[in-house]
């Protein structure tokens, strides 16, 4: 397959001009070529109208022709092969094995969305009978489902150029939904996104879908995606990144004459609790456990560990010498991008004199023939200094985690209360001091999406009951998620049939149920 640089308007192709961008290889600080051509105001104009216009035709498909489409973009990213890895292995340094992972978990989701549609409860359907006799007044018949909000903008991940880019969950969950998704592609990995690009044009090409039920941007700066935003067909806004970046662009949702939604999955430090006898009987276990989920990636997961809660004394100074020895023997790895990896050791330098935290390990800064080269980094501090320094709770994005050392349970638990919104919330105990950390666990559950107990966060399980969200600043609604399918829900709004003749019901809402649903009927649940 040949990428050309181009955005992909509908079944068309913008034009290359200036600016331009391209991808550099993490692993050199080569150029890449092709070189990127930002998409012209006229270009994300005539993509956003496409959008519009599909979503007329695409809304009103058969669950099981979405399913057919969502299945075919999946068989076109398999028939990619092996260039589709390389591509992305050269943009991001991300191991062979770890892009073939993604790769198949892109497809997954997929296939996991059209089953859902096909499935057909997540519509949500609920029916209230009508009472003709009821005094004082009858009963109308109201019923009522999810239904499609219109087009989505879609803005790609740095650090999945698969799963949370182009034909990533977001994608999935608007075109399963119902929606026609206008896809803002990441600059770190532009030939990946065009080549993800190219086959779900070609899946919706050879299905006849509407044109425009599809688009990919490039942009080189934050006017592209300024402007995708703003435009009036688009409906709702799915974001991966910084807080920066998602805060921004809320601000930009939030101040159109007709206000969105946008679903930005930001920051998180995704907190580790370790309980005393845990501590205690598996210092080893919990030091080689914490090691790995630190340094995967090189730290480059949104779920990443960065901060661990570890009760003082000499227990849990033994296995705070065995993290700080396994994370100093931590290779060091190539960071996704330039821009990444200057972050990351930037974040470091910050707080290199900061007298209030202890280094543990620091790595040295360490950079070969344009090598984007991060090590482990390991820093202390006690609980009343993180309560005391809220900015402390900022992610550093990369190999790095913050010890805090807390005197006793009461002060764990008001470490807790001190925390802001997370992704995840984990917890190490063992069975006895487990049931009696109700209290933290109560109050973990009002700051993550997802508890995990003798476990670590990174990992993503794709899967109906998962939930990828949590309260500010882990993403912007703490009601959503952006993996699994209840994602769907995001780009869906309810509405209300009154008093409709069965045969203009959509088949959802019809009496005689012909797609065998489970539906709420007159309070209770009847399939």
């Amino acid at each position: 397959m040949e990428i050309s640089g181009c955005s992909i308007i509908g079944y068309a192709r913008g034009a290359i001009h200036p600016p331009l961008g391209a991808g550099i290889n993490p692993a050199t600080g080569a150029r890449l070529k092709p070189e990127f051509a930002t998409a012209s105001p006229a270009e994300v104009a005539r993509a956003t109208a496409l959008a519009h216009s599909a979503f007329g035709a695409y809304r009103k498909l058969p669950p099981v022709k979405r399913a057919e489409f969502l299945r075919a973009i999946a068989a076109e990213l398999e028939g990619l092969g092996e260039a589709w890895l390389e591509r992305a292995q050269t943009e991001t340094a991300l191991p062979r094995a770890r892009l073939a992972g993604e790769r198949g978990r892109t497809c997954g989701q997929l296939r996991l969305m059209a089953e859902c549609i096909e499935e057909g409860s997540w519509v949500e359907a609920r029916i209230d009978h009508g009472d003709a006799a009821r005094q004082p007044q009858p009963k109308p018949d109201v019923r009522s489902m999810l239904r499609p909000l219109g087009p989505v903008a879609v803005f790609c991940a740095a650090n999945f150029p698969m799963a949370f880019s182009v034909a990533g969950g977001d994608t999935a969950a608007a075109l399963a939904a119902g929606c026609p998704v206008v896809v803002m592609a990441h600059s770190a990995h532009p030939g990946t996104a065009e080549m993800a690009g190219l086959a779900i044009e070609q899946a919706a090409k050879r299905l006849a879908m509407p044109e425009g039920v599809f688009s990919l941007l490039f942009g080189a700066g934050y006017e592209t995606g300024q402007r995708l935003v703003e435009a009036p067909e688009i409906e709702a806004v799915a974001f991966t990144g910084s807080r920066r970046g998602g805060t921004a662009l809320a601000r930009l949702a939030a101040a159109r004459p007709k206000p969105i939604p946008i679903y930005a999955e930001m920051s998180s430090v995704n907190p580790v609790f370790l309980l005393e006898e845990a501590v205690a009987t598996r210092a080893e276990a919990l030091a080689a456990g914490l090691t790995a989920s630190v340094t995967l990636s090189v730290g480059q997961f949104c779920t990443n560990p960065g901060i661990v809660v570890l009760p003082a004394g000499e227990a849990g100074d033994r296995l705070a010498e065995k993290l700080a020895e396994k994370m100093r023997a931590a290779t060091p790895g190539i960071m996704l991008n330039p821009d990444i990896h200057a972050a990351y050791w930037q974040a470091l330098k910050g707080k290199k004199s900061d007298p209030e935290l202890r280094w543990l390990t620091a790595p040295a800064e360490a950079s070969r023939n344009g090598e984007c080269l991060a090590g482990a980094a390991l820093l202390e501090a006690d609980a009343a200094t993180l309560r005391r320094r809220p900015e402390l709770q900022q992610e550093i994005f990369g190999p790095a985690t913050l010890l805090v050392r807390v005197r006793d349970r009461s002060e764990m638990l008001e470490l807790a209360r001190a925390l802001e919104g997370n992704l995840t919330a984990s917890v190490h105990g063992a069975e006895g001091e487990l049931a009696g950390a109700g209290e933290l666990l109560a109050e973990l559950e009002r700051r993550a999406g997802r508890l995990i107990i003798n476990g670590y966060p990174t990992g993503v399980e794709v899967t109906h009951a998962m939930v990828h969200g949590g309260p500010w600043p882990a993403t912007t609604d703490a009601r959503s998620t952006s993996v699994g399918t209840r994602s769907l829900a995001r780009f869906a709004r309810p509405v209300c049939f009154q008093d409709w003749p069965d045969a203009l019901l959509p088949e959802e809402l019809q009496e005689a149920n012909p797609r065998h649903l489970w539906r709420l009927v007159d309070g209770s649940w009847k399939q």
